[in-house]
């Protein structure tokens, strides 16, 4: 069989992070995306970290169409009827180098391609890969309907569910315990109403979380971004929470209460919806990360599980970037040695285990364990939203002290054995 260099599948971050690295190298590689373009099925509307990957792809970094540069955070805990909103900033992050940035994924997955392309890459959308070819127990290529290509290295960069890792053998069936669903939409609203609205330069962007009554109790949470011109809203849910939930309760429905609260309404009112999408996302952490190599092949990205949810931070993007240049920097040195053999290519391993990427996985193991406890959801931010309406609330009659307040709406909601219990499971993380 006739074999190119590389197979890559799957135009998102980490595919497209492979493919600039290898055709860089002066590798002859071909990226097959599913979607009508690399980023065209992306539903990630968030922010992109950008301390860890500078070093792996800095040219690309410092010249990639980003939309803002977050320097606030806004954090909003929400129970049925009210809600407490804090803001944090940091004038550091105003400075270069920048902490984060928010990012449309359409715009600079697009963007990104055509710089593999520049390098070399072929890049060729609307192709679904089907299966895996295989030479002597190794991955020698993939099938796409008819078309056999032959290749001597495959990287899987094909998503959350990463049908080509549970071809190769590499992961079991998905749980649905496992994942999410994140429903995001698009409001457009131009460059000075964003930056009056929410306190900001030009260029300056904030990042949101919504927690709390939203979920109805099921683990998730909301979040906003400010782009350039445009606004992301979304919603994550369990998907195993969401399918248990008794009743006609559907993530449609959610996500329409969500933005019909006054919280997120103060932030999007007179914004024009643009787009509504809705994408698995993978919840488990390490814990469920696959094998990540064997002969002929590795898997990279969401395929490989790597991301992380932290509940105040949410991190995938950096993981992709780093992961899909760690694949090629691999796969690149085993075509030079003309062996790709599964010995060869467990130096991927090596090189994520020595870098940010399964540190971070490994130190956050256990961070779906301790958010997936629904009193995180329901208890914790009712007694937030009661503590304040308490303590703001003057009524016709005289007002106990303080301190009397705290406590006493505290004994009713968090003062007993459950929360002893969230907090010695909080010590995990």
């Amino acid at each position: 069989m006739d074999k190119i260099d590389a197979i890559v599948v799957g135009g998102g971050l980490a595919g497209l992070s492979a493919a600039y690295r290898l055709a860089g190298a002066g590798k002859q590689v071909i990226l097959l995306e599913r979607g009508d373009a690399p980023g065209s099925k992306n539903v990630t509307g968030g922010r992109i970290y950008m301390s860890p990957v500078r070093k792996y792809l800095p040219e690309i970094v410092d010249s990639a169409p980003f939309e803002r540069r977050v320097v606030k955070e806004l954090i909003t805990v929400l129970d049925e009827s009210s809600g407490l909103q804090f803001e944090y900033g940091n004038e550091k992050w105003k400075k270069e180098p920048y902490m984060s940035h928010t990012v449309l994924r359409a715009k600079f997955d697009s963007w990104f391609a055509d710089q593999a392309a520049a390098k070399g890459a072929f890049i060729i959308p609307k192709k679904k890969v089907d299966d895996l070819l295989w030479e002597d127990g190794h991955v020698a290529g993939i099938r796409s309907g008819s078309e056999e290509i032959g290749a001597h290295v495959v990287i899987a960069a094909d998503g959350a569910l990463s049908f080509l890792a549970q071809k190769a053998g590499l992961r079991q069936p998905h749980k649905p315990e496992n994942f999410a669903v994140a429903m995001k939409e698009i409001y457009q609203l131009d460059e000075k109403t964003i930056e009056e609205r929410f306190g900001l330069g030009p260029d300056e962007g904030a990042a949101g979380l919504f927690m709390g009554s939203i979920t109805r109790g099921m683990f998730g949470g909301g979040f906003l971004y400010t782009n350039r011109d445009t606004l992301s809203l979304g919603l994550v849910v369990g998907i195993d929470a969401l399918s248990r939930r008794k009743g006609a309760t559907t993530a449609p429905d959610l996500m329409e209460e969500f933005t019909k609260r006054p919280e997120v309404q103060r932030w999007i009112r007179g914004g024009e919806l643009k787009e509504y999408s809705a994408h698995l996302i993978s919840e488990a952490g390490i814990g469920t990360v696959p094998k990540l190599y064997t002969g002929g092949m590795l898997v990279s990205g969401d395929a490989a599980g790597f991301a992380l949810n932290l509940g105040l931070t949410v991190r995938g993007m950096e993981f992709a970037i780093a992961s899909g240049v760690m694949a090629a920097d691999t796969a690149i040195e085993a075509l030079e040695q003309n062996d790709l053999s599964e010995g060869s290519l467990s130096r991927y391993e090596k090189k994520l285990r020595e870098s940010f990427v399964l540190q971070d996985m490994e130190t956050f193991r256990h961070s779906k364990e301790v958010l997936d406890r629904q009193r995180f959801f329901t208890v914790y931010p009712r007694f937030m939203c009661e503590l304040f309406d308490e303590l703001f609330t003057i009524g016709d009659g005289p007002k106990e002290s303080l301190y009397k307040t705290a406590k006493r709406v505290a004994k009713k909601h968090v003062l007993n054995m459950e929360t002893v219990r969230d907090l010695m499971a909080a010590r995990k993380v």
